[in-house]
């Protein structure tokens, strides 16, 4: 069935990106008790114009009787999204999983660099002189972005977790999330893979360019073993350009207010980034 009328999400995950909130929700979704659509939704961001109708209809198969939500990272930093969530289920649970800010404007730049969106001019994207308000440094201002909710929720309907915290202590994550949103079933283990890694091989971005018009025949057969072999033979590792130390520097002063307003939601958050404050290029997502 799809999400009844009058029936309201119990959670949302709004964020961050490039934070393994993709594993959150994987993780969570292992267990019965939990429904949650498998794409991003954006429908209190950049859908809202479809109607609450489309939205319901996204949950299709979902069991009312356990916990329904959904995750969708644009609902951080797009500002009209908090109000919308309000209106639509005031009593949702929001959980927020944020990173070391330059390690993940950084995670964010070298997504779309391999992508081929972005140049390797990477202070043109991460420089706070040239780019303060661009997409990379921007949707790291975590508590400037949780104004709006922290204005519209009360504080204990809001859990912060750090993506560092996955790493050290997986099933400890898990298990805040669990009690934050008063589930009474265990949760199964989480997900041991990665469910993004940067460094995996790739293919050449001017040959998938090339491949782009017929991208349709093949994407039905990309998992066969003829076309795995094909992709294998051609696939190597991207080279990003390096997050030099005086840039790193330059990120860390232009996030250090900020960093010091969610010390004051949850010191426990900051005090996982100091380990990756050598701001040396991470292995995860």
């Amino acid at each position: 069935m799809t999400l009844p009328d009058d029936r309201p999400v119990d959670f949302l995950i709004i964020g961050a990106a490039k934070c393994a909130t993709t594993w959150l929700q994987q993780s969570l979704t292992q267990t019965p008790a939990i429904y949650m659509p498998g794409p991003e939704l954006h429908f209190f961001s950049r859908e809202y114009d479809r109607g609450v109708g489309w939205y319901r209809k996204q949950f299709e198969g979902c069991d009312t009787s356990g916990l329904i939500g959904e995750k969708s990272n644009s609902y951080l930093t797009v500002p009209e999204a908090a109000q919308r969530i309000r209106d639509f289920a005031p009593n949702a649970r929001l959980v927020l999983q944020m990173r070391d800010p330059v390690q993940r404007a950084y995670s964010d730049y070298c997504m779309l660099f391999r992508r081929g969106e972005v140049t390797g001019r990477i202070e043109d994207y991460l420089d706070p002189a040239r780019a303060a308000n661009g997409r990379f440094l921007s949707d790291g201002r975590y508590a400037h972005h949780l104004d709006r909710f922290y204005d519209l929720f009360p504080a204990d309907q809001v859990l912060l977790l750090a993506f560092e915290d996955v790493r050290a202590n997986p099933t400890g994550n898990l298990e805040k999330v669990r009690a934050h949103l008063n589930l009474r079933d265990m949760l199964e283990p989480p997900v041991k893979k990665k469910v993004k890694d940067k460094n995996e091989a790739m293919v050449p971005l001017p040959l998938r360019k090339a491949l782009a018009p017929v991208r349709f025949v093949l994407d039905p057969v990309r998992n066969t073993w003829p076309v795995r072999s094909l992709r294998n033979a051609v696939a190597r590792q991207v080279e990003y350009p390096a997050l030099t130390d005086d840039l790193a520097k330059r990120m860390g002063d232009f996030y250090a207010e900020d960093i010091a307003r969610i010390e004051k939601h949850d010191p426990g958050v900051s005090h996982a980034w100091a380990g990756a404050q050598n701001h040396q290029p991470e292995r995860i997502n």
